[in-house]
């Protein structure tokens, strides 16, 4: 089956549902409009560029570009991660400790795949690298944001019982284990939802972007089945990661809370 090409003026009709949906937000009130009309914007002149770039690399297939552009998404991933909280941490630890966390868990995993299980010859070429790359990214960066952000709020919020724990002698690990849990919960539970729904309730992204394209419905289905499990594991590592470097840092040498460490 042949690619059918989108024009200008069909994606266009699409983006018009968005301008109905800011017109609702704004009659009920939800002051999300601007923001909605904002990152539409946003988003597409991203995957715009996205586009003109992925077209140069696969044109000109090169390692080391290849590797700076995954450096330049994995600092963008770090910033976005860093800028969620409602309690952020100060100056660039919490970006350093989220781009740490998804460097050690997205790309070792991208590279296991790469060079283990789907063994790309070479390995960087541009049109598995980077894609594959991208989902690991996006999945790992909002497990992190999710649980991170959840992890400071409770530090704030149960700030009494953890201080508690530790003047009856517990060190930080034990003080902050329940906190700790629940934030890893937090952080994995939307993928586990995504694992349960997948191919029951909904079809995911890769799966159907490679049906559409003309792959066969069996081989798309085992690439998604591939990533699902790339995704789970990077994102477990990562948020399991993050987590506890977050924690180790808001405690001091004497196992003191230090929530002046917040903003």
């Amino acid at each position: 089956m042949q690619l059918i090409s989108l024009s200008a003026l069909d994606l266009s009709l699409a983006a018009g549902l968005i301008v109905i949906l800011s017109f609702v937000t704004v009659a009920f009130q939800l002051r999300i409009a601007r923001k909605l009309i904002l990152y539409s914007i946003r988003m597409t002149a991203q995957l715009l560029a996205v586009g003109l770039i992925l077209k140069f690399l696969f044109d000109n297939a090169n390692p080391w570009l290849v590797v700076l552009l995954s450096f330049v998404m994995l600092s963008m991933a770090g910033f976005e991660v860093q800028a969620r909280p409602k309690r952020r941490i100060k100056g660039l630890a919490g970006m350093h400790i989220s781009t740490f966390s998804m460097f050690l868990s997205s790309f070792s995993i991208t590279l296991l795949a790469l060079f283990v299980v789907i063994r790309v010859d070479p390995w960087y070429t541009p049109q598995y690298a980077v894609p594959l790359l991208g989902m690991m990214l996006g999945n790992t960066m909002n497990g992190i944001a999710l649980a991170t952000d959840r992890l400071t709020s409770l530090f704030f919020e149960q700030r009494e019982k953890v201080e508690q724990r530790l003047l009856l002698g517990q060190s930080w690990q034990q003080a902050s284990r329940e906190i700790r849990q629940d934030c890893m919960r937090a952080g994995m539970i939307p993928l586990i939802n995504s694992m349960a729904a997948a191919g029951v309730v909904s079809l995911p992204g890769m799966m159907t972007g490679q049906i559409l394209g003309g792959t066969p419905p069996v081989e798309a289905v085992k690439y998604q089945i591939l990533i699902m499990f790339l995704i789970a594991a990077g994102t477990g590592f990562g948020v399991v990661c993050a987590i506890w470097l977050i924690s180790r840092f808001m405690f001091d040498e004497r196992h003191r809370l230090r929530l002046d460490r917040l903003q």
